[in-house]
């Protein structure tokens, strides 16, 4: 990418190099090893024009995102000077989870002792593998919970672990607990925004 002075207002707002960026003649694949989520437009506007081009092989060229965070990086969109929350729907949804893996440490409270139980666990894919629930069993291991073609949202995942420690008798069943019980321990909100579903929203980056 060759730098314009013209084009750093552009880049700030989220919209892309301005042109800047061009395909290299050759080459079958593009590895982005770091950009912020204002530069991630960059990487689409490559992607538009290598998208129908092939290389002397005959292939199409691939880009390849080399543990950028996405997750975290979705969380910007929408800001002010970051690209808008459609950036999710348009392109980022549609990048192919190869090697994944989140972790998240959760807690929760039970009416005996200790009273406090912590448990943590990870969305885990090694493709074409599909997508694996995690739990941590505090030996420095950890047992598969769920395997499923679709990426659970967040709030799916920790009730995935939860399910499992009710089976384990660690915590009590839904059942003991009540209805309004569980759902003041989960509360409204149980996903982020891009997992919402909402209206002409693509579901790409659950496959």
């Amino acid at each position: 990418r060759m730098f314009k002075p013209e084009n750093l207002f552009i880049g700030l707002m989220g919209r892309g190099s301005g042109g800047t960026v061009k395909p290299i003649e050759g080459v079958g694949m593009y590895v982005i090893v770091v950009a912020s989520a204002q530069e991630l437009p960059d990487v689409e506007e490559l992607y538009e024009q290598i998208k129908t081009p092939t290389t002397d092989g005959g292939k199409e060229p691939v880009i390849v995102f080399y543990n950028l965070k996405l997750d975290v990086l979705r969380g910007d969109l929408g800001a002010p000077a970051f690209p808008g929350k459609d950036f999710q729907d348009r392109f980022l949804s549609r990048v192919k989870p190869v090697y994944y893996l989140r972790t998240r440490q959760y807690s929760r409270s039970v009416s005996q002792p200790p009273f406090i139980i912590n448990f943590q666990g990870c969305i885990f894919r090694s493709y074409p593998g599909h997508f694996q629930t995690l739990l941590d069993t505090g030996t420095g291991r950890y047992r598969k919970v769920v395997g499923n073609d679709l990426r659970p949202a967040l709030g799916e995942f920790k009730e995935q672990l939860t399910d499992a420690l009710r089976e384990e008798g660690a915590i009590a069943k839904k059942e003991e607990e009540g209805a309004l019980f569980g759902f003041l321990r989960t509360g409204y909100k149980t996903t982020t925004w891009w997992e919402d579903e909402r209206e002409d929203a693509s579901l790409e980056w659950r496959t």
